[in-house]
């Protein structure tokens, strides 16, 4: 297998409308090369070699000996890969937006995340994840229990949310042809119905609230997705507590 290239922004900035919180970037990176070397190990598959990269690096990279796997959209518009193009199309939210908007749904800002495990057969929908502080009742006991970061897994949607979540999602990343990885669908609600945000093609920063909750994690999903492993089935722990509930 060729070497694994985890690519952050150079810039190490707060966060804004397109990176991801810098203060997330460290556990994420963590989690992805734990996956890797988890998942990856045996003794006739050795786990590939993974380094972390800067975005100002990649023009001395050779992309046909590497696997990219960026953790920011902030990427160079000359750099080539297999998932160039669906990185370009989330960059640009206006864009983006204006397509579903296309679509029939309302669009603006959102503090929920629907995340997405698109495999080679299809999509598989996890539990969805929501900022902590937005959350009524036991806000203080609900973070992640990975980490002290504010996002929190599951927000249990009703039936009728959860199908319309489903249809968005899935006809959107069909319409863009999006290739197999883990995507967060960032949404809200606007006047009872689904407002989408924007979409991330890698597991940003609430994908942390899946570590210890969902089997596997999301950041596993996204290594079995970029390495062509099937995944059978998302599940959440017995114990884990329902924070919030949408009828």
């Amino acid at each position: 297998m060729p070497e694994v290239l985890i690519v952050i922004d150079a810039e190490a900035e707060p966060a804004g409308e397109i990176l991801p919180a810098v203060f997330a970037l460290d556990p994420m990176i963590s989690a992805f090369q734990q996956a890797i070397a988890s998942t990856s190990a045996s003794p006739h598959s050795p786990a590939p070699t993974v380094r972390v990269i800067t975005t100002d690096s990649l023009d001395t990279i050779p992309a046909s000996d590497v696997l990219l796997c960026p953790f920011t959209l902030n990427l160079p518009a000359t750099l080539s890969f297999p998932a160039q193009q669906i990185y370009r199309v989330c960059r640009d939210i206006v864009t983006l937006r204006q397509r579903v908007e296309g679509m029939g749904y309302a669009t603006g800002a959102g503090n929920f995340w629907l995340p997405v495990v698109l495999t080679s057969k299809g999509p598989l929908y996890a539990e969805v994840i929501g900022l902590t502080e937005e959350l009524p009742a036991a806000k203080a006991t609900t973070l992640s229990p990975a980490s002290s970061l504010p996002y929190c897994q599951p927000v249990h949607l009703s039936d009728a949310w959860r199908q319309q979540l489903y249809k968005l999602a899935g006809n959107l990343l069909r319409s863009l042809d999006a290739p197999s990885a883990t995507y967060l669908m960032q949404f809200g609600f606007q006047e009872g119905a689904i407002c989408f945000d924007r979409l991330w093609p890698f597991p940003a920063a609430p994908a942390l609230a899946s570590l210890g909750i969902q089997e596997p994690n999301l950041f596993s999903c996204h290594w079995y997705c970029l390495a062509g492993q099937p995944i059978l089935d998302l599940t959440i722990s017995g114990s884990s507590a329902s924070y919030l509930h949408f009828e």
